[in-house]
């Protein structure tokens, strides 16, 4: 028992380090319209790795928090999901959304055999790049049995690759002439963070905004059955951890279904839901912030220029496959 006291005393240094940092991200990206707190975070906890010394002593809290508060904040991400209105999306988006998401995950898979990128960098890659973000690829890290060096590039990835799309969508829109509805479902059909797509989206108009953020939602609604099937092919061909078989459908993505159907029961007062969106938002950030300290800036330019060319192919994958979508299948 004293033990197990004195290892969770040595948590709270660490942790409380991670959750200062989601505060100070939290504020400055409130501060700041569409920057991310989640991009700030991880940004934050990079550049402390990479520029000023790190205790030793913060290791253990930083851990828990890159695990346990991040699959914490992915089930509360549950509540920002309802099923009605996605469902209110139609069958066309929502067949979108869905060839969206599996084409880009299959498409990066493959291609990223042909170049020779291990599994676990395809699986992280193709998660963050089709689902959304950066949360889905610390929620694949574990399940892909992937190494901190290959979770902190795809990161990196997502940052850089996320971040030019939101100029980058809306001005192609406005050049191919899209209505302002079918740039906001290009908007969330293509681009990686939710953050990203307000930031994008709102420069377009209230519309757009609206579209976009409830079809990225539907797409944030395709990480359960992604991880859970990424645990099956795991666990069927052998290359789950040595010792370790993780369930079919782990407990945080139980968590995050089951938040999604207290969210469309309507149960819960908009007040509540926004309490839940900031500590969601908080306990994401602060599980960033701890990925971002794994991010050695030496360790990624040794990675070389395969995994990049690879973001970008699955860039452009998911806004071809989306706009060729909103094309046949408009909103409304």
């Amino acid at each position: 028992m004293v033990g197990k006291v004195r290892d969770t005393t040595n948590l709270v240094p660490g942790v409380v380090v991670c959750l200062l940092a989601a505060g100070v991200s939290w504020l400055v990206s409130g501060a700041i319209p569409g920057l991310s707190a989640l991009l700030i975070a991880i940004l934050l906890g990079a550049l402390w790795r990479n520029l000023l010394p790190f205790p030793k002593t913060l290791n253990p809290g930083v851990d828990f928090s890159s695990v346990k508060l991040l699959r914490t904040g992915i089930i509360l991400l549950g509540f920002q999901l309802s099923l009605s209105a996605i469902l209110d999306l139609g069958p066309g988006v929502l067949l979108v959304v869905l060839l969206s998401v599996t084409m880009t995950f299959g498409a990066t898979l493959w291609i990223g055999h042909l170049m020779g990128i291990s599994l676990a960098q395809r699986l992280l890659i193709a998660s963050g790049f089709s689902i959304c973000g950066a949360a889905a690829v610390a929620a694949t890290e574990d399940t892909a049995c992937a190494s901190k060096e290959e979770t902190a590039t795809a990161l990196a990835l997502v940052v850089f690759f996320g971040t030019l799309m939101i100029p980058l969508v809306p001005f192609l829109g406005h050049l191919l002439g899209l209505p302002e509805e079918s740039l906001g479902m290009w908007i969330g059909g293509s681009t990686h963070e939710v953050a990203q797509v307000v930031a994008a989206g709102g420069a377009v108009g209230g519309g757009a905004l609206a579209v976009a953020v409830t079809v990225k939602l539907a797409r944030v609604l395709m990480l359960a059955p992604v991880i859970a099937g990424i645990t099956v092919y795991m666990n069927r061909h052998g290359q789950a951890r040595a010792g370790k078989r993780p369930p079919l459908v782990p407990l945080f993505v139980v968590g995050f279904v089951i938040a999604m159907l207290i969210r469309t029961a309507g149960v819960l007062p908009e007040s509540v839901l926004a309490v839940v969106q900031v500590v969601q938002t908080l306990l994401l950030a602060a599980a960033m912030f701890a990925l971002g300290l794994g991010v050695h800036f030496k360790t990624l330019l040794r990675v070389g220029g395969r995994p990049v060319v690879l973001g970008l192919l699955s860039t452009l994958v998911i806004m071809a496959v989306s706009l060729g979508g909103t094309g046949v299948f408009p909103p409304g």
